[in-house]
């Protein structure tokens, strides 16, 4: 089910002139993974692991277009050795990292890296926001954007688990 603020989010990259969306899937991000993947005018870029989108949102600077990031909070540790390449090259850079370990946490193992993508994320001279609200995220993403490729900064937008709402552990009997 389509949540407002996923929409608004996705209109933000799309009037933003987003090119390129890179993601590792995520049913945090699966609205926009839908939506680039059916758009003619984006290129969605499954990756295998994080930190390869990276890269390939520095190449789409290079190549004169706009990319973005989506991942979650656990590929932002992935991604600390690449982060050099923003701040040695001064790229503009937007990631979009759905949390996972805070809220209703089901996975042990997402906990260590939720509780410290953000910290993580500014270590690397990455300037973070935070989206938590329905009625806040477009806004959010908004803002990050233009200083991202207005004002060439490196951004990410935390989208809070609260946002994105409880994830699930079913299995099968």
């Amino acid at each position: 089910m389509m949540e407002v603020w996923q929409k608004e989010v996705f209109d933000v990259l799309k009037q933003g002139g987003v090119r390129q969306i890179a993601y590792v899937p995520d049913a945090g991000h699966a609205y926009a993974i839908r939506q680039a993947g059916s758009d003619p005018d984006i290129q969605d870029v499954v990756l295998t692991t994080e930190e390869e989108g990276v890269g390939v949102v520095c190449g789409a600077w290079l190549g004169g277009q706009r990319a973005v990031l989506l991942m979650q909070s656990s590929g932002v540790g992935n991604c600390v050795n690449m982060f050099s390449l923003l701040e040695s090259c001064r790229f503009p850079f937007l990631a979009l990292v759905t949390m996972r370990g805070e809220y209703a946490e089901f996975n042990p193992w997402q906990s260590p890296m939720g509780r410290r993508a953000h910290a993580a994320l500014e270590l690397m001279g990455i300037r973070v926001h935070r989206a938590d609200r329905p009625e806040e995220a477009g806004e959010v993403v908004g803002a990050a954007f233009d200083s991202a490729f207005l004002a060439g900064e490196q951004v990410a937008v935390l989208l809070g688990q609260r946002l994105i709402g409880r994830k699930k552990w079913e299995r099968d009997r």
